[in-house]
């Protein structure tokens, strides 16, 4: 079946050569090649502020987020890209998730702060791939995998995704050319898969 996938390549650095915009690459280039619409999300080219109020998170972002936005909303799967910075996402994804989070756009109370939040984003489903310089098994094991955890029930998990779905690439600077090819694999099949 055809899903409309986002991929988010979640790199603050917006120069060529990341890792983390390879594996998102691979990730679109199976998709497409499988059939699926796919659109596009750079955080690294986008207009981002850092918010210091409640009133700012209620109104509505720029329009570069706002088209940020619709790619979301019209996906059925949304895959996010990212590296692990001092133990968690960088400070720059976490602004365009608070930009991209405004306006009620994940979660709607309708003003009523007593509420349970609806989820927005109900039927939609996500990947979240993260990339770091430690092994995979020491952020899970030592450092119990926090930001990962609270990304995907924190936020996703809390918008509606579901399942969501959590991959831990580690060790990267110690990848050879054949490992690191096989992990792009591993994402360009995942992308034929829509999963």
């Amino acid at each position: 079946m055809t899903k409309t996938i986002c991929v988010i390549d979640a790199h603050p650095d917006a120069g060529s050569g990341h890792f983390v915009s390879a594996l998102a690459d691979a990730y679109a280039r199976g998709a497409l090649d499988a059939g699926h619409d796919v659109s596009r999300i750079r955080v690294a080219e986008l207009p981002l502020d850092f918010m210091s109020t409640a009133e700012e998170f209620a109104q509505p972002p720029c329009e570069a987020v706002q088209q940020a936005q619709e790619k979301i909303t019209a996906a059925d799967h949304v895959v996010l890209v990212f590296p692990l910075w001092l133990g968690m996402v960088p400070a720059r994804l976490k602004a365009f998730l608070e930009q991209v989070g405004r306006a009620e756009f994940f979660l709607a109370t309708g003003g009523d702060s007593s509420k349970w939040p609806a989820q927005k984003m109900k039927g939609k489903s996500a990947r979240l791939v993260v990339t770091m310089g430690m092994p995979g098994f020491a952020y899970g094991l030592i450092f119990g995998g926090h930001s990962l955890k609270g990304l995907a029930k924190g936020v996703f998990g809390m918008a509606g995704f579901g399942p969501v779905r959590r991959t831990v690439i580690g060790a990267v600077g110690a990848l050879d050319e054949k490992a690191r090819q096989a992990r792009l694999d591993r994402m360009e099949n995942w992308g034929r898969k829509a999963q």
